[in-house]
């Protein structure tokens, strides 16, 4: 499983954070102190540290300094927003550079871009009686295989590493098409209507309003 360390001295956000990337099957961990966060990564292995700036006890450049030859990718998430703060924060080696407020579904889809890049993904989705194995693009439902369009592929497969989350229909429409949203969502709803049958998820694939879909596992 996926480990995630949250750095963030405001413990709402650890929690919102840690609650979406959990329910998208990460493991998390959460700390609101720059030295306990170097204790922990002395201690544990992580995949990906989502780092905010200012930290008590040491702050985020530091860390960033500090754990450069570990060679953990890190996520800076923070409220300094000067282009010459994201400048430093690349500099030091930083894979991203988040600026807060922020929405979870931007969050969630550069934290998978970052784990791509580094070739940290999970191979093997589920949800349910659901299976998605990643690397050889094959669906199982309860050991059956399913044949998807490449659409309808895309969608599963977002829906799935965003378990519990509200997307909106511009990120999928923009995410599975590659395309600029224009506000027609026909297209949109007849996929994931077709998604809904081919999955028996009538009653777990739900739209949500004025917004767009959630899966509910």
């Amino acid at each position: 499983m996926i480990k995630i360390l949250i750095v963030d001295d405001e413990k709402p956000i650890c929690d919102l954070i840690d609650i979406n990337l959990s329910s998208a099957g990460y493991q998390c961990r959460s700390v609101q102190d720059g030295l306990e966060a170097l204790d922990l990564i002395e201690k544990e292995e992580y995949d990906l540290i989502l780092l905010d700036v200012m930290l008590p006890g040491a702050d985020g450049y530091d860390i960033m300094e500090y754990i450069r030859p570990l060679r953990i990718p890190v996520i800076f998430i923070t409220a300094k927003h000067e282009v010459r703060d994201r400048v430093k924060g690349l500099k030091l080696g930083a894979e991203d550079y988040l600026v807060k407020p922020f929405d979870v579904v931007e969050l969630m889809a550069r934290v998978e871009v970052v784990l791509r890049r580094y070739h940290k993904t999970e191979s093997i989705l589920t949800a349910g009686d659901v299976t998605v194995d990643v690397e050889a693009r094959k669906v199982t439902k309860a050991g059956v295989p399913v044949f998807l369009t490449n659409k309808e592929y895309g969608l599963l497969v977002l829906f799935i590493r965003n378990k519990n989350i509200a997307l909106f229909r511009e990120n999928l429409y923009e995410r599975v098409w590659g395309d600029e949203y224009l506000g027609d969502s026909r297209t949109l709803d007849l996929h994931v209507q077709r998604l809904r049958r081919k999955m028996g998820w009538e009653e777990k694939l739900v739209a949500v309003y004025k917004i767009g879909y959630r899966l509910e596992i």
